[in-house]
């Protein structure tokens, strides 16, 4: 006779529980950026025009294994996130910081575009284009 899942799940001990929903959260902390982007209810539409780029972009983006650290960073800003690079010793875990200090400064040079000034620049396409 089958079980219901319910009375299943009831009769696990705490730490199965525990276990299981340790998994769910480690799933749910470490995704694709496919998964990223629809987790976040965001289309590649809206994402590439945040970016000012086409979709076809955003698609091989998003399927690549190999891209450029600044080119993520702006895909993780256009979805209202941060991009932190951590290494992963046995002895502890280093905050890779020079990547920030360098979008900085060509932020500050006036060679890439804030996430404000990107949703602007959007803003404005949209309006003038309408």
């Amino acid at each position: 006779m089958a079980k219901n899942f319910l009375d299943l799940h009831n009769a696990r001990t705490s730490e199965a529980k525990a276990r299981v929903e340790a998994r769910v959260q480690r799933a749910l902390s470490e995704m694709p950026l496919q998964e990223l982007q629809t987790a976040r209810l965001l289309s590649q539409q809206q994402l590439a025009n945040i970016l000012d780029i086409e979709p076809a972009s955003i698609h091989q983006l998003e399927r690549g294994t190999d891209m450029y650290i600044t080119t993520l960073r702006s895909h993780i800003e256009s979805m209202g996130g941060q991009l932190d690079i951590t290494a992963h010793f046995p002895d502890g875990n280093v905050s890779i910081n020079q990547f920030t200090e360098i979008n900085d400064k060509l932020l500050n040079d006036g060679l890439v575009m804030s996430n404000k000034q990107h949703s602007i620049s959007s803003q404005t396409q949209t309006q003038v284009g309408t």
